[in-house]
């Protein structure tokens, strides 16, 4: 399996030369390539990247508008947010029902519902083939069933809106907004994953010193025993 970030900012109004499109993940595998998210930045342009499928976490502008014109290739996505999506031009709808795993392409998908908004209900996606396999959620608070999501997972991909701030807001009872990083790498250390990538770059780290982010980010991995990264555009790693 080879991953392409496509794109790692989040919705922010700065953009940088490292992190310029909204984020999205090419999954390749086997002459398949699926594309995960396509947001706003994208409408027009992914096209030329000819992807095989697309699959949608949520319907948030920078995850699901760069798709308002339709798309030339299968697109899967959890029922939630199909219903948000309804009036796209988009021919070939694929349901990914929760927790049941879905072969696209020849790679397998498994939803796990994360907590995030309430008007645009999110997942995260246990990626698989052949012997990889990765956990993806660009935007989360906390995980639902997070130790079946990331037992035996080799590389958690987790939203990097804060490193350490916590970006949090209660609506009534409800929880919305983003866990932060070092909240995260906790969790992977509770779960035994020892790799993590940070996308969904907030302002915090777009817009930031470099190195000093990058080593503040290997200080909090450290204590926890993970090896941390943040992605930027056009990054590929192989599995």
């Amino acid at each position: 399996m080879k991953l392409t970030f496509l794109g790692t900012r989040g919705e922010i109004d700065t953009r940088t030369r490292r992190h310029r499109m909204h984020t999205s993940l090419l999954v390749s595998h086997g002459g398949a390539h699926v594309m995960i998210d396509c947001g706003l930045d994208w409408l027009g342009k992914f096209e030329r990247l000819h992807p095989s499928a697309i699959v949608l976490t949520h319907a948030h502008p920078d995850h699901a508008w760069g798709l308002k014109r339709g798309a030339p290739c299968p697109v899967y996505a959890p029922q939630k947010t199909w219903q948000e999506l309804q009036l796209y031009p988009i021919k070939d709808r694929h349901l990914i029902e929760e927790r049941t795993r879905t072969k696209i392409c020849g790679i397998t998908f498994e939803a796990f519902p994360v907590e995030h908004s309430i008007l645009s209900p999110a997942v995260g996606y246990r990626v698989s083939a052949g012997r990889a396999c990765i956990f993806y959620a660009p935007d989360l608070i906390f995980i639902h069933d997070r130790g079946a999501a990331l037992k035996g997972v080799q590389i958690y991909i987790g939203d990097g809106a804060t490193i350490t701030r916590t970006f949090i807001r209660r609506r009534g009872k409800a929880l919305i907004g983003h866990s932060p990083v070092r909240t995260q790498l906790t969790w992977c250390q509770k779960e035994g994953v020892l790799h993590a990538i940070i996308t969904h770059c907030g302002s915090e780290i777009v817009t930031g010193d470099e190195r000093e982010i990058s080593a503040k980010l290997r200080a909090i991995a450290a204590e926890r025993g993970v090896e941390v990264r943040i992605a930027y555009d056009g990054m590929k790693v192989a599995l």
